[in-house]
């Protein structure tokens, strides 16, 4: 595994394709992601990893959906990732052991060329840190815990930008932001809004329905009632 979390010191050569996330790392605010900042306090600790590759159906991104047993956010398509263990030397190193745990992944072919922005997540009190990542060796990923993982997905980049795929759903509690009906899933919530600002900011988004709004499917809806707030899951996401 190589890294390189500061973008702008001796860059690790991407494709081509990429390089655009690379230029977001380096000049984007929280603000351009999201308008709940973090507390004085911070946050609890977290770190996801938006791992790029290149796969049959051309540029991809990692996504996993959550077991549905999971005490929270269950059933929710996610970018992998967790909680940092004290243990971990930083979000870069937290973002790669969660994401070999539940995907099975060999760290060994990724290269980190970035972050984004802390992200504060009001409803779980976590404070996530994108980690991006380029698989220049892509190793084969699965679901390692049917505990945590229900299915891993990876997912090309020209079908996250298709028109057709993309609307915004509506929850019971009456929120209201973007999603993705990808990989047979619903892309929303966090996942969802991360996605849909970097395909902005990196300059991939096509015009799309922003009139499409449809309510979040039951099933969802179900499996994310199940929180009970103080749970033993450490996800952030």
């Amino acid at each position: 595994m190589r890294t390189d979390a500061r973008a702008d010191q001796d860059p690790v050569e991407l494709p081509t394709w990429l390089e655009p996330v690379r230029e977001v790392a380096r000049r984007a605010r929280p603000g351009d992601f999201s308008r709940a900042l973090p507390p004085d306090g911070g946050g609890r600790a977290s770190a996801v990893l938006l791992l790029f590759g290149e796969g049959a159906h051309g540029p991809d991104i990692l996504l996993i959906e959550r077991a549905h047993t999971m005490r929270s956010h269950a059933g929710q398509p996610a970018f992998p990732g967790g909680a940092i263990d004290a243990t971990d030397a930083g979000p870069v190193a937290a973002a790669l052991r969660e994401t070999v745990e539940e995907t099975g992944l060999d760290a060994g072919g990724v290269t980190v060329f970035g972050t984004l922005p802390d992200l504060y997540l009001p409803p779980s009190g976590y404070l996530v840190t994108p980690v991006l990542g380029w698989w220049h060796a892509p190793s084969p990923v699965r679901v390692v815990d049917v505990a945590e993982v229900a299915s891993v997905h990876r997912v090309p980049l020209e079908t996250l930008v298709d028109p057709a795929n993309r609307l915004s759903v509506r929850h019971p509690s009456g929120f209201v932001g973007p999603a993705f009906a990808v990989a047979g899933l619903v892309v929303w919530g966090f996942t969802g809004g991360v996605l849909d600002r970097l395909l902005a900011l990196a300059g991939w988004e096509r015009p799309w329905d922003a009139g499409r709004v449809e309510d979040l499917p039951t099933h969802l809806v179900e499996l994310g009632a199940r929180r009970t707030g103080a749970t033993d899951d450490r996800r952030s996401s």
